[in-house]
């Protein structure tokens, strides 16, 4: 073997190790930072030094739906149960095959209305729209031609009546005080144009009216490590990137906006798979190219929780769609690489996101086989690596509980001895198996992915455990 190629692999075998490195000094230290701003939170909650419930701004609930018979009614029920003086209810069914809108009408006797909406952004037409007011809250549903998720919430948008929304799922729901807790950025800061709340897993969760009442961890591994994932991806790298206006995503499962400056960057786009990162990193150009204040936030007192995939199938598809709509949106807005009109975004939150979220899985496998390649050649020590991965897993693993177990001391959620067991377990699997097959999935995502490039992807449901 010549002394290039020896060199080369040396070269990056040194990078790959920086890599990992650098992966875990920023997951150490936004774990630290998110933990305290936890803590500091909570302390602040008991001494009451919070905003006064009679502040509030009116909200339109946008709830896309599609082939959601199974769990809409539940969601629409957990959203009339909410702690919050003013706000409404839209649920827009786009093009549903089977039963959605009809349980919907049945349900909460629903009358067909004739109203036409007036688009102020492009999206298919509507079918019927229907209205009903149960208590305060009006709701209103709006039938609609197959567009996608993004075309159904931009029809939300037209149709809503007030000047800030939520956009959710129709799997999941809301805890009681969401409202109130994910309007408080905006309440203190007339510049924020966007919030993200907190996303938990509603699979092992009993809720009764907007409450969490039961609390466990599943033994089905699947879910639980996404419960890991879940809490170790919102507590960390967001809070982290909130300090300095740097948050690129805000979850579609549940995100505040102001609708003015959403219809000002022409609503979501319909073209991508990720319409919700799209926006929020769309929101950040529209307003740093034209110079305007704005700040986009994210409060982890603000909790919804959601429907996690419960099978390795359904699991696939959702972070095959995820990591495509990272591309998608990194791709049409990589005019902020590295690019001093964005400030810390471009070179922090862009930079992030392109090393360690999409070429990530890339530069592993890279590493990886190169590793192996200078094993095979005895250019490393090999027990020295295998002792090296296995300190990195485990480290991780120990960020991933630190975060777990800083959310359900500070939501005041009682685990059992066996719980915390599973948590552990769940951990190590996320480490040693999920990591690698998620990996994977990414890799293979581009495979025929214009093919089904608009596709809302079919995941199976459960009922709601509301009451």
């Amino acid at each position: 073997m010549t002394e290039f190629m020896k060199g080369f692999l040396i070269y990056v075998g040194a990078f790959f190790i920086l890599y990992l490195i650098v992966y875990s000094s920023f997951l150490f230290f936004s774990v630290l930072i998110g933990s305290l701003e936890l803590y500091r939170q909570r302390r602040m909650s008991r001494l009451k030094n919070e905003l006064k419930d009679d502040y509030y701004i009116p909200i339109s609930i946008l709830v896309p739906a599609h082939n959601e018979e199974v769990t809409v009614v539940d969601t629409v029920r957990s959203l009339l149960k909410l702690d919050y003086p003013l706000y409404e209810i839209v649920i827009v069914d786009d093009g549903s095959e089977d039963r959605t809108a009809g349980h919907l009408i049945e349900e909460f006797h629903m009358m067909r209305i004739d109203c036409p909406i007036r688009k102020r952004i492009k999206c298919q037409k509507e079918r019927a729209v229907y209205e009903t007011k149960i208590g305060k809250v009006p709701v209103t549903l709006i039938v609609k031609e197959n567009g996608g998720k993004a075309d159904a919430l931009n029809m939300g948008i037209n149709a809503s009546r007030y000047p800030y929304f939520i956009c959710m799922d129709a799997d999941s729901v809301l805890q009681s005080d969401s409202l109130k807790e994910i309007v408080k950025p905006v309440l203190e800061n007339d510049k924020v144009v966007a919030c993200g709340g907190l996303v938990r897993i509603s699979n092992s969760a009993k809720i009764k009216d907007g409450k969490v009442v039961k609390y466990k961890m599943p033994w089905n591994p699947i879910v639980g490590v996404q419960i890991m994932e879940y809490d170790r991806s919102f507590l960390a790298a967001r809070l982290m990137l909130n300090r300095f206006n740097g948050n690129m995503i805000i979850s579609g499962a549940f995100g505040l906006f102001q609708k003015k400056a959403v219809v000002n960057v022409g609503g979501y786009d319909s073209s991508t798979m990720g319409e919700d990162m799209e926006l929020v990193v769309k929101l950040h150009v529209f307003c740093r190219l034209n110079k305007l204040p704005y700040s986009i936030q994210y409060t982890p007192n603000a909790i919804c929780w959601s429907q996690a995939p419960s099978s390795l199938g359904d699991l696939m598809k959702q972070r095959r769609r995820w990591h495509l709509g990272l591309f998608q949106s990194m791709v049409k807005h990589r005019q902020m690489f590295l690019n001093p009109v964005f400030g810390v975004v471009g070179f922090v939150s862009y930079l992030y996101y392109l090393l360690y979220e999409l070429l990530s899985p890339f530069i592993e496998l890279f590493g990886i086989i190169t590793m192996v390649l200078a094993g095979i050649l005895n250019l490393i020590n090999i027990r020295f690596m295998i002792f090296f991965y296995l300190v990195y897993a485990a480290f991780g693993a120990l960020m991933t509980l630190t975060a777990f177990f800083a959310r359900i001391y500070t939501q005041n959620i009682t685990l059992s001895i066996k719980d915390v067991i599973k948590a552990v377990l769940m951990c190590i699997a996320e480490a040693l198996f999920l990591r690698f097959v998620m990996a994977y999935v990414r890799i293979m995502a581009f495979v025929g992915y214009k093919k089904k490039g608009k596709s809302w992807g079919h995941i199976k449901r459960e009922k709601i455990n509301i009451e």
